[in-house]
């Protein structure tokens, strides 16, 4: 609970300190402004308040790391998911109407995770978890894309480094691979998720696991 709240308020004191010219400078994530990432965050804080209000009867079918599959193909921002944010997030046009969805729609989903039982199981995608995991799902979520929304914007401030590292540890362990101690956190998940390309150096030091990036999340 601690660490989904800290990751949260991060990300969304991040959000409030864009300028309304950062929402058409471009994220980290492929094919997508700023702008789409915020709309995407919306959906992502949705997701959290309908899935804390769906209990489910049932033993836990996944936890915080069995959620996630895993691909090597990186989004292109072009698939019809995609477009669709895009879509809606051009609906806007004002930039304060879209920061204030989102700190309505966020804020309202910070507070339901702090009110949750952390031992309830709920129901999301046809998995069953508990709430503890399904909100260590949304710290690596939001960790990840406070990296996109900051990916272009010097200066801004990073994800708590307690975020971080437990993504790092997430990511690992969903993954099967470990990360040389010499890489960052921060560089580990960027060079992990295809975010960017490591450096020969960084290629060197990672031997035969370069072959197998990027970890695309699912």
């Amino acid at each position: 609970m601690h660490l989904f709240t800290r990751t949260w308020a991060a990300l969304h004191a991040a959000v409030a300190d864009l300028s309304d010219d950062d929402f058409a400078k471009p994220s980290g994530c492929q094919g997508w402004l700023v702008r789409d990432l915020l709309c995407h965050l919306i959906v992502n804080a949705q997701d959290v308040l309908i899935t804390l209000v769906t209990p489910a009867d049932t033993e836990p079918t996944r936890d915080a790391i069995t959620y996630w599959t895993v691909t090597g193909e990186l989004p292109t921002g072009e698939a019809p998911e995609d477009a669709v944010t895009v879509r809606l997030a051009a609906a806007y046009q004002d930039p304060a109407l879209l920061r204030g969805h989102l700190d309505d729609v966020g804020s309202a989903a910070g507070r339901a995770a702090e009110l949750a039982d952390p031992h309830l199981r709920v129901s999301t995608q046809d998995m069953v978890l508990t709430v503890d995991d399904f909100l260590m799902v949304y710290v690596l979520e939001w960790t990840l894309h406070h990296l996109d929304l900051i990916a272009h914007l010097p200066g801004a401030q990073p994800p708590p480094a307690e975020g971080l590292a437990r993504t790092r540890e997430m990511l690992e362990k969903i993954t099967g691979a470990t990360f040389p101690a010499s890489f960052s956190d921060t560089d580990a998940l960027l060079v992990a998720t295809g975010r960017r390309a490591p450096t020969e150096a960084e290629t060197a030091e990672l031997g035969d696991l370069a072959a197998r990036l990027p970890f695309v999340l699912g």
